[in-house]
């Protein structure tokens, strides 16, 4: 029987542009973790809203997930969420908005929260759901959550850099969440501190604080350096294998998260789930979009099963 997932996300067109002058386009956003839990044959309830224009390209994308349950994409008049991406040779990528969707109503996802093992919500845009929303469903919720913090602390301008801005309320956010991701940038924004990269003592201090609103485990992204993890036992950093070559970053954070969300919720301690779900990720830069993570993550799922096989024989 396979294990249901609900999925929280904006599925997102992203123009993608390099310091070389290369540029390339196609659908990201959310369906980068859809990809990865239906490449490992869970089922997958998505709850988005879905600008029509990119209807099309994301069912031909989908067509064959035969896991992913449709029935919380709610359809909305327009373009839907077009971003704009430029990853300059060194720093941090450039993310312009050029149009968004409405936040995500809750019901659909309060229907049948009662029939899923885990939920993820991912902030893809900063326009996914409304607090009071997110509230009721956390409150409903008797699965495990987990929450990729990701555009929440991002300025929601459109047409102008976005920017990493302080989110004071932030543990109001995560009050009753169980796992947490974030990369270094985003802990310092809800650290106060937008512009300065936070030191192991301060991502500690911040691991506590989300300890005290009920968080099981905090996930810190680093980037080339793999993933700090804390725990109200221990915390240490996870170094990620090399990699032979790279051609797209983009969705890397997000195959690192529903590959550990699928792994802790087959049992794996955090520290176990995210050096899998580092291999996973280091694999996933090899490729490029959401179909070829899709078929990459799948044909490594049939190599495990495969080589469990090999071990009970």
């Amino acid at each position: 029987m396979n294990k249901k997932f609900g999925l929280i996300g904006t599925i997102t067109h992203d123009v993608i542009t390099l310091e070389s002058g290369q540029s390339f386009e196609g659908i990201g956003g959310v369906l980068y973790q859809a990809a990865v839990l239906c490449g490992m044959g869970r089922e997958v309830f998505l709850y988005t809203n879905l600008g029509e224009e990119l209807e099309p390209e994301v069912d031909k994308i989908t067509g064959d997930w035969a896991t992913l349950q449709r029935e919380g994409v709610d359809r909305i008049p327009g373009p839907g969420n077009q971003v704009h991406l430029h990853y300059p040779e060194k720093g941090e990528r450039v993310e312009i908005l050029k149009s968004v969707v409405p936040p995500l109503n809750p019901s659909s996802v309060l229907q049948n929260i009662h029939e899923l093992e885990m939920l993820i919500l991912v902030i893809n845009s900063g326009f996914d759901i409304e607090f009071s929303d997110w509230r009721k469903i956390v409150a409903a919720a008797k699965c495990p959550i987990w929450f990729d913090i990701h555009s929440l602390l991002l300025s929601r301008e459109l047409n102008a850099p976005r920017e990493y801005l302080p989110l004071f309320e932030w543990k109001n956010w995560i009050e009753g969440v169980n796992f947490v991701q974030a990369n270094t940038k985003e802990v310092a924004s809800m650290l106060g501190c937008p512009d300065k990269v936070p030191s192991d003592t301060e991502m500690s201090h911040y691991g506590k604080m989300a300890f005290d609103v009920g968080v099981e485990a905090v996930f810190i992204t680093l980037g080339k350096e793999g993933v700090f993890v804390i725990t109200p036992q221990d915390s240490r950093k996870v170094i990620p294998p090399g990699v032979e070559k790279i051609i797209d970053t983009t969705g890397c954070g997000d195959v690192f998260c529903g590959t550990v969300a699928v792994k802790i919720a087959e049992g794996s301690d955090p520290f176990t789930a995210a050096s899998f779900g580092l291999k996973l990720a280091t694999k996933a830069v090899e490729v490029k979009g959401i179909k070829e993570t899709y078929i990459l993550v799948r044909e490594n799922s049939k190599k495990v099963k495969k080589g469990k096989g090999n071990e009970k024989a």
